[in-house]
């Protein structure tokens, strides 16, 4: 630290020494702060150099993997049923570890990189399925759901992994692409619609349409995408990247994920887990709080997904219409303890 003065002994004519002259005070805080600012961009450049230097490994390593993963899938074409379902579990577990290292690395990565990342895992995914699906495949499941309020007996429900199908007013994307590779449910009012975990299987999830229904999807999807609900109860298990919500009306949304990205939604309420963040867009009484729901296998759905259950981040929420710093922005809040819901109907898990 400087001193704060500096006497200098100045001479006279005569030879007799004047008292000495302080350095003014305002030029030794001036070089101290110089000083201090130097130091800081120091610090900025090393810093930066480090988050380069792990980008660089990350981009290395993430390529090497997914290659890795390519070339396992592309060999696997066993005869034997057992041989492909132990090189498909295996090729599964490569695919989880990949996506734990990108979960984990978003911290340091640019936006860019995430997206490019997300889209390789997304390939994929698709591609395991439908490896899955050439090596061993499965007879189809006639799904079926019942009215809340009808007898025990369920009634048939239209419902097909064909997005062309399922929803007849044409595919519906929310805030990106949705994959051919998909499942889930439209135009339903009043049912209870459900798919078990092998019906999921890291698929993408269209929700789209409906009204008054109850949702659960007991496995762990890609992606969720879940445009224009209104009146409903949605409860996801563990989602690998992104859950994308458009038109949400007077709603519960349950769910873990890795990203959120909420638009046009009003009066709904979202228990979440997530690991990167919450964005919100054109929001309006939009309230949070941490993911409760359990079930049977939930456990192993969160590491199929690569997410962490001990990082929860649901507190923090962007929202790109509130840029005022420091003050909280009125288009969201935190569900109180008191008015949580800690219990929710068993339905349809086996």
């Amino acid at each position: 630290m400087a001193a704060l003065g500096v006497d200098v002994n100045v001479g006279s004519d005569d030879g007799e020494s004047n008292s000495a002259i302080k350095v003014p005070e305002r030029v030794l805080r001036r070089d101290q702060a110089r000083l201090e600012e130097a130091e800081r961009r120091r610090n900025v450049k090393e810093s930066q150099t480090v988050t380069e230097e792990k980008s660089d490994f990350f981009t290395s390593t993430f390529n090497d993997e997914k290659t890795a993963v390519e070339e396992m899938l592309s060999i696997c074409n066993h005869n034997d049923r057992d041989k492909s379902a132990n090189s498909l579990e295996e090729i599964t577990l490569k695919i989880q570890q990949l996506q734990k290292f990108l979960n984990d690395s978003m911290r340091f990565l640019t936006q860019y990189e995430i997206r490019q990342a997300q889209a390789s895992m997304q390939k994929l995914q698709s591609s395991l399925a439908e490896k899955r699906d050439e090596l061993l495949p499965k007879k189809k499941f006639a799904f079926r759901s019942r009215n809340t309020g009808a007898s025990k007996q369920p009634a048939p429900v239209q419902q097909t992994t064909d997005t062309s199908e399922s929803d007849v007013g044409g595919t519906v994307v929310v805030d990106a692409a949705v994959s051919v590779n998909q499942c889930g449910f439209s135009n339903a009012d009043s049912q209870v619609l459900i798919k078990q975990a092998e019906e999921i299987q890291q698929r993408d999830v269209l929700l789209s349409h409906l009204t008054n229904c109850k949702v659960r999807l007991y496995g762990c999807p890609s992606t969720v995408h879940i445009k224009n609900v209104r009146g409903c109860e949605i409860l996801c298990g563990p989602v690998s990247s992104s859950v994308f919500v458009d038109q949400c009306t007077d709603s519960t949304l349950v769910f873990p994920c890795q990203q959120l990205r909420t638009h046009n939604t009003t009066a709904t309420l979202i228990y979440i887990h997530v690991t990167s963040r919450a964005i919100i867009e054109d929001c309006h009484g939009v309230r949070f709080a941490p993911f409760p729901w359990t079930y049977p296998g939930i456990h192993d759905h969160f590491k199929v997904a690569g997410l962490d259950p001990n990082r929860n981040n649901w507190r923090e929420v962007d929202d790109f219409n509130w840029l005022a710093a420091g003050t909280p922005s009125p288009n969201w809040s935190v569900i109180p303890e008191t008015e949580r819901i800690c219990s929710w109907d068993v339905v349809g898990h086996p």
